[in-house]
């Protein structure tokens, strides 16, 4: 039995993105990560999609007031220990998010800069690249591009390489974000995925682990976003919780699908933390 002092002293990871009704992805797939690592999850909803395994047939964005005043209504009340953005939409919306985000600082923020949908359906507007890039991404603690979206944000070539990789981090790290990971999946050198952690006055650092042979990818970048703002409310330093994270990911890639669909299921978010 769950008595009101255990509730009282959870941590709490905030989320801020989009639905995914199918639930592998999105503020589905974030609160099921947060509550696999002992972490209260609250939530902020930016928009709304119509999808399942098979893919998005439509979005509808949310008013980005109506964004902001739940953020506000989060903020306001409850002890936040860290917050994650996911699909924000719109210009409109990310400035929305900015803005409130700017004046809480002190908590670590994790910016995944979600561009598509796995199955490569637009999830945000192509004028809202800039006010991410500008606006929001210096505010982030961590931002966790897929190798398409490093080469959108820092503006070099298609990402083929770990080198490639460090570099198009760095230009996001030199454009204000503290730290950058660029994620290993879209890009290989071998039958291992690579991702580079690119941290502010350091050098890069990457961690390897064996590529998982399963067509169940549907909400990865959720998922790895979501576990290390969950470490992060725990209070583990940066490397340990993208390492915790990067660690529980692939568990959940390993166990299989979280549920059978007909196109690209999501992970196992039961996977042990």
């Amino acid at each position: 039995m769950t008595t009101s002092s255990a509730v009282e002293r959870a941590k709490i990871a905030l989320t801020i993105g989009g639905s995914d009704p199918s639930g592998g992805a999105g503020i589905q797939a974030d609160l099921k990560t947060f509550h696999q690592h002992r972490v209260y999850g609250a939530s902020a909803l930016t928009l709304i999609t119509v999808q399942n395994t098979q893919g998005v047939s439509a979005v509808s964005l949310l008013d980005p007031g109506l964004v902001a005043a739940q953020i506000d209504a989060v903020l306001d009340d409850i002890h936040v220990r860290s917050i994650k953005t996911g699909a924000l939409g719109s210009a409109a919306i990310i400035r929305a998010v900015a803005r409130r985000l700017e004046r809480h600082r002190d908590i670590p923020l994790v910016v995944d800069p979600v561009m598509l949908s796995k199955n490569g359906n637009p999830l945000l507007e192509p004028d809202a690249v800039e006010v991410l890039r500008s606006e929001l991404l210096p505010l982030a603690t961590l931002v966790t591009p897929n190798a398409p979206e490093a080469a959108a944000l820092a503006e070099t070539g298609p990402i083929a390489t770990v080198r490639d990789a460090s570099l198009a981090g760095a230009r996001i790290v030199a454009g204000g974000a503290r730290a950058v990971l660029v994620k290993g999946g879209h890009f290989a050198e071998d039958s291992d995925a690579t991702d580079v952690l690119v941290e502010r006055d350091e050098a890069p650092w990457t961690l390897t682990m064996p590529r998982v042979a399963t067509k169940h990818t549907h909400g990865t970048g959720c998922t790895l976003s979501a576990a290390i703002a969950a470490n992060l409310a725990n209070g583990a330093p940066l490397r340990e919780a993208y390492a915790r994270a990067r660690a529980y990911l692939q568990r959940a890639l390993e166990r299989g699908p979280g549920c059978e669909g007909r196109g690209i299921g999501p992970v196992d978010h039961f996977a042990e933390t």
